[in-house]
């Protein structure tokens, strides 16, 4: 059944709250008998009616506080290789931790943010094989490498580990 306008996009919403992990575009498009094209330009517009939609590397995600939120959250800046990604969130998902953006400050731009919801380890591992499966270049390359995070802890302890750790193997930017 093709839905118009905004009872598609009425849909596409009831489909995605009741979801925990993402859904891509193309898999969206076939539920609802559009291009792809068309699901992009629709997420655009839920977006701009203020609707917490989330483009992850994996799909799009409602975003729902209490499941993808933990207590305790920090803004970190660190400085890495690409080939250290893994290994930096690893830092973060092996104490409970979640890592949900990356920003850069831009000199032209200003601040550019992505979503990315590393959530666990096979997260991180997915993320990782798309980075060095892909032709475009992650955000970092644009600032010498310097890059801030947001992350998440279920305790504050767990938060203070995530974020020695980093700082032993050198990533965090004090």
């Amino acid at each position: 059944m093709i839905l118009e306008g905004d009872d598609r996009r009425q849909a596409i919403m009831n489909y995605l709250v009741g979801r925990t992990t993402p859904v891509n575009g193309t898999e969206l498009a076939k539920k609802f008998g559009v291009s792809r094209q068309v699901i992009v330009q629709d997420i655009a517009l839920l977006r701009a009616k203020n609707r917490d939609i989330l483009s992850t590397n994996r799909g799009y995600l409602f975003y729902q506080p209490t499941e993808n939120h933990h207590g305790y959250s920090a803004v970190i800046l660190v400085k890495h290789t690409a080939d250290e990604t893994l290994e930096e969130m690893r830092s973060v998902v092996d104490y409970g931790g979640r890592m949900l953006d990356v920003l850069i400050d831009h000199d032209l731009y200003g601040q550019i943010r992505a979503d990315l919801m590393i959530f666990n380890i096979d997260d991180a591992v997915e993320f990782c094989d798309k980075l060095k499966n892909s032709k475009s270049k992650p955000l970092k390359e644009l600032t010498a490498d310097y890059h801030y995070h947001t992350i998440t802890a279920p305790s504050e302890k767990a938060l203070q580990l995530i974020i020695n750790e980093l700082k032993e193997k050198g990533f965090l930017i004090s």
